[in-house]
Order: structure tokens, then sequence, then C-alpha cells
């Protein structure tokens, strides 16, 4: 790890890495908290696969599911659905025992008392006009109801999913968000329910990650997300990999469709299992039972491919930065750093990737 401690050598990203190390390794899951929702949204991974088809237990079995993953070493918790917020209990049950993350749609407002450093992902899917649309037929103003319940809430941020056809509306989105108090991580649409046109994945991400760079540079403090990350997200490149299932790192270790893939070399999370809402069965990952992997945008699912792909960024300072800030991220978002005074902030991150881009720079002669 000579080169590691070369790196290292910057203060900055010595400040970033050390608060890292400090934070401790992730042992993860994913866990569908209820199979019901209050939304059929179209392209939701979790109706077109059926995850909903399963036997419901009673609350025992969710308590014996905590304690079971404690004694297993899992630290930290991605809560799902269904829609998490419709049983606020079991959210409040898991926060007292891991550290962990909320993905909902906003319509019900999660408490902050008892829950004050809860990290909550609020889904939109565009403008007003096309969120509703997509996810409501066009008859209730989710994105409205979403800013009210979360106004100024420090723990929310808008988990902001793209079509390919809807670059032009990432502005005024991000900046009703921001308006709102609120910070924005980025996700692409798959087109699951083969909408076509505009939301068609196979149309590709050019603009959106243009638009997405843009908005980085725009509000720095707010946005996050990387341009290296949402390069590698919107293109499906990591070096020389391109991705797919023999590289997807979040699979349930204990699914036996999975085996044959753990024996291919390429890195996984040894630990993580992505349970249904029976909290015993486990799917093949987060976002699938049998779907293609071709379809998959899921900015979580690409954030473990960074992170476990420390070696791949140790050939020079810029990759290793690239692998770092896409760390730091995932902890920051996830409320596992950056929350004492004096810890690194986004616009600190931004600032490295910008001394980053400025020293390659001078390296090749651009002016």
């Amino acid at each position: 790890m000579t080169k590691l401690k070369s790196y290292l050598q910057d203060p900055a990203l010595k400040k970033c890495y050390d608060e890292i190390r400090a934070a401790g390794a992730i042992r993860s899951i994913s866990v569908d908290l209820t199979h019901v929702c209050n939304l059929r949204c179209k392209g939701c991974y979790y109706f077109e696969e059926g995850m909903d088809a399963i036997n419901v237990p009673d609350e025992s079995a969710f308590d014996e599911f905590i304690e079971s993953e404690k004694e297993r070493g899992t630290n930290f918790v991605t809560i799902v659905g269904g829609e998490p917020s419709m049983v606020i209990p079991r959210i409040k049950k898991v926060y007292d025992n891991f550290k962990c993350n909320v993905a909902t749609n906003g319509l019900i407002k999660i408490p902050y008392e008892g829950l004050e450093n809860l990290p909550i992902g609020i889904s939109i899917w565009g403008e007003r006009e096309t969120d509703s649309a997509l996810r409501a037929n066009g008859k209730r103003d989710l994105f409205g109801e979403a800013l009210k319940n979360y106004k100024n809430d420090s723990r929310a941020f808008w988990y902001y999913t793209v079509a390919p056809g809807y670059a032009n509306q990432i502005e005024k989105v991000v900046s009703t968000c921001v308006e709102n108090g609120n910070a924005v991580l980025f996700n692409y649409y798959s087109d699951l329910s083969e909408l076509g046109d505009k939301h068609d994945y196979k149309a590709g991400f050019h603009e959106v990650r243009e638009e997405i760079d843009r908005m980085i540079e725009k509000y720095p403090d707010k946005i996050l997300m990387t341009p290296s990350f949402n390069k590698v997200i919107s293109e499906g490149k990591l070096f020389d990999e391109s991705w797919g299932y023999e590289v997807c790192t979040n699979l349930s270790t204990n699914h036996e469709n999975n085996f044959e893939r753990f024996e291919n070399g390429n890195p996984y999370n040894p630990h993580f299992r992505a349970y249904n809402a029976d909290f015993s069965s486990t799917r093949r990952c987060c976002t699938g039972v049998n779907r293609d992997c071709d379809s998959c945008y899921d900015t979580w699912e690409h954030f473990s491919w960074v992170m476990v792909n420390l070696k791949k960024h140790l050939n020079s300072k810029e990759d290793f930065t690239d692998w770092l800030t896409t760390m730091y991220l995932f902890y920051y978002i996830n409320r596992l750093v950056g929350q004492e005074d004096g810890a690194t902030s986004m616009a600190d991150i931004q600032n490295i990737i910008k001394e980053k881009t400025a020293s390659t720079h001078q390296e090749v002669g651009v002016e």
C-alpha cells in the first residue's frame, strides 16, 4: 500500500480517509419493512417482479429478525418496502438497533422525535406533472405533499430518479428541493414498465449526466453526487469492467442463485442480504428477483461497486480521489461521517474534486 500512503500525504484526502476509518466498516443488509404501499409507480421494481406476494408474519417475527441480525453482526440497514412510512414503529425498532437509512415516497411524514439522526431519502421522478403521471396517474401532487412534509428537515434528501428524456426538468426540480431546505441525490430510471420513448434507458443518459454535473457546479453543498460517480452509474463502466450481474457486489450471500457468481473472482459484500417482508427469505439482490441487470442504474448498487474496488483505484492519485470521494459520499449521506464540528462537508468534497481536475489538466498541459 505504498501508493496509498503517498496519496494520503494530501491533507484533504487524509482527513476524509481518517473520518471513514474512524466510522468503521459497514456490514449491511436491506429489508422490506412491509409488502404494502400507498402508490403504484410505473416502473417500480418491487411490484414489477411481484415482491409483494409473500406470507405476512406477525410482529414477533420482525422482533426475532432484529435480534438475529444483531447476532450476525449487521450494523447498517437500508429500509425499503413497500412503503416503510406505513409501519413507523418498525422504522423505530431498526433505528434503535442499527445505523440505517430509509427510502420513502414522502406522503406520510416520518416523525422527528426519536428519529433525529435518520437519513430519509424521498422519491421524486420529475417536475410535478411528470412525477404525478408516473406515480399517481396524474391524480395527486405527490411532490407538493412531500415538500410540505419535509421542509427544512435536515434528515431529508431527495432521491431524484431521472429518465433519459427528462434532462430539461432537472434544474427546476433541484432548485425547488434546495429552496425547500433539502439536498439531492440522483438515480436513473430503468423503465421496467416498458413505457419507451423518453423513459427508455436504452437511449442512454448522456444529457442527464451533463445536467447533473451542471447542478453539482451550481449547488456544490447540496448535490450528493460527484462527476466521476455520476459517470460510473450513467455509463455502467468502471475501468475495464462493464456493469452487470457478474460484477454486482450487493447480492444476497445466502441465496443459492448467487453461489456460482461468488466463484468468479469479482469482489462482493460477504455480509449482504436483501430480505423480503417475511423477514426470513431473501431475493437475488436489492432490486431484483429475475430482472435483466442491463436495466439496473440503481445508485446504491453502484456505490457498492465502486466502494469494494479500492485496488482498481490505486494506480493514480486521481483515481484514488474518485474512490475516496465516492466512499465518503456514501458515509456522508448515511450520517456516518460529517456530523461533527470540523468534519468534511459536501462543498469540501467538490473542492477536492476541482483540485484533482486542475492538477490533471496541468499534468497534460491543459490551460
